[in-house]
């Protein structure tokens, strides 16, 4: 026996109110009075009712669906940064699906169909890149974009980051004032913005401060790559004195390696610098000294940016770099009078 549909009639006349009162409390965002949701949402559990979501979205043009992609979840900052991304984006009455992009390099060629096909109201990248090809089609059926933790150059696309660049390079001015000579790099995937910008940063501030760059590795954002490039930094019969690792993730790889197959001290033998502040760098394990992605900032940017473009399809895109500060822990020497 099919069961009969419950209806909004069936809600509004059980509570007492009108048709459109209880299709305001189900519209998020719209205005109604506390007595009459709390009438509105007994009644409707009562009668076992749920607002048909799909058919709004016929009617009002509006999926209330986020596509949020990303490409790989090892390095702690993206399962947290992704959620509180979801949570914020729940808050404002839309629903998030996640989509995995390829792990390397970051190709959603694959999955822009499969998004699209979904009718969301805007996409999310988080360290994705995206082709100027497949700028334009989100363009064209009005999807805007918003790339989180990386940038490109293509000026259709609003990005939020951290300042990558200047973060680099207080990371080499803090090492530079620490006495150090020999400072290497380990750099992340080479096709992505935050190696590069981080990079550059770390450069110029080695440049100012005299020096050159020691040594230079890529760990691609891997871990095992990161033991793999570390091995071989430290290999050298001129080994660094310090290390700048282009995020955590890779940080406590090199970490591991240094101390635990290499038995060099941290910080009194190397010293060790990462990128990101995740949760695991404040642990007594690691206690690593690192620039902080501030995570909430980066995720209320976001946010902003693609409801607004969301409401607006005209609103120029914005190009958003966060200040990145440097939190000093134990896995580096504390330059003579540096202050916390």
């Amino acid at each position: 026996m099919v069961k009969e549909k419950i209806t909004s009639q069936d809600v509004a006349r059980l509570a007492g109110v009108s048709q459109s009162a209880v299709s305001r409390v189900f519209t998020p965002g719209a205005s109604v009075s506390k007595e009459t949701k709390e009438k509105v949402r007994r009644a409707a559990n009562a009668l076992g009712y749920r607002p048909n979501v799909l058919a709004r979205s016929l009617i009002t043009g509006r999926s209330r669906i986020i596509g949020l992609v990303v490409a790989y979840l090892d390095n702690y900052f993206y399962p947290e940064a992704l959620e509180k991304l979801s949570n914020a984006l729940q808050a404002k009455g839309y629903h998030v699906l996640v989509f995995m992009a390829s792990q390397k390099a970051g190709n959603i060629d694959g999955v822009l169909d499969e998004i699209l096909d979904y009718q969301v109201d805007g996409i999310v990248m988080a360290s994705v890149a995206m082709s100027s090809d497949l700028a334009a089609r989100c363009q064209a059926v009005g999807v805007p974009v918003v790339l989180f933790n990386r940038s490109q150059d293509d000026e259709r696309l609003s990005a939020v980051t951290s300042n990558n660049i200047a973060g680099g390079r207080l990371v080499a001015q803090f090492l530079a004032a620490a006495g150090h000579r020999r400072i290497a790099h380990i750099a992340g995937w080479e096709g992505a913005s935050t190696t590069r910008d981080r990079e550059r940063g770390f450069q110029e501030g080695l440049t100012a401060a005299g020096l050159a760059l020691h040594a230079r590795e890529v760990g691609n954002y891997d871990f095992e790559e990161a033991r793999k490039a570390t091995r071989r930094l430290f290999g050298r019969s001129d080994s660094p004195d310090a290390v700048f690792v282009a995020n955590d993730h890779m940080c406590f790889a090199a970490m591991d390696v240094l101390r635990y197959e290499l038995g060099l001290r941290v910080p009194e033998d190397v010293s060790v610098v990462g990128y990101d502040d995740v949760p695991p760098a404040a642990w007594p394990a690691y206690d690593l000294t690192t620039v902080r992605q501030r995570a909430n900032l980066m995720v209320s940017e976001t946010v902003k940016i693609l409801l607004e473009n969301i409401e607006n399809p005209d609103a120029p895109p914005r190009r958003i770099a966060i200040e990145a500060p440097l939190v000093v822990r134990g896995s580096a020497r504390i330059p003579q009078g540096w202050t916390l």
